[in-house]
């Protein structure tokens, strides 16, 4: 099993690779991990939240993440005021799969990370913050 501390650093490491983090605000970085995923199919791993170098918010799975056995399971964002945000899919062409997002702008803060089923229309799997970050 993968710890916390290792998911996080794991998370900090592709973004930095990706250039959505810089070098300078991995030193000063603050990653904030969830509570681990629950639900009918997604129920392993966490997500990560961190801050890009030019200011965006961005998510990522943990390694131990599983992509849920469903048609169409994509990143969905609820912030502190309940707004629910579908984002992009999680597979993509050539059995890869969007383990890291850049949150949109209008996205002021994340309070859960679900799992959404767009084709079944159904949450596959939740995991939320201890509180909203942003």
């Amino acid at each position: 099993m993968v710890s916390r501390r290792t998911a996080l650093m794991s998370a900090l490491a592709a973004g930095l690779a990706l250039g959505l983090v810089g070098p300078a605000a991995a030193g000063e970085c603050k990653a904030h991990a969830s509570t681990r995923f629950e639900g009918k199919k997604a129920n392993t791993g966490f997500a990560v939240h961190t801050r890009a170098a030019d200011g965006r918010q961005v998510l990522a799975l943990s390694d131990d993440f599983q992509i849920p056995d469903a048609p169409a399971p994509h990143w969905q964002i609820v912030d502190s005021h309940g707004n629910v945000y579908l984002l992009n899919m999680l597979k993509i062409k050539g059995d890869k799969f969007n383990k890291q997002i850049a949150l949109p702008g209008y996205v002021a803060d994340v309070a859960k990370v679900q799992i959404w089923c767009s084709f079944a229309e159904t949450l596959l799997g939740e995991a939320s913050f201890p509180t909203p970050v942003k």
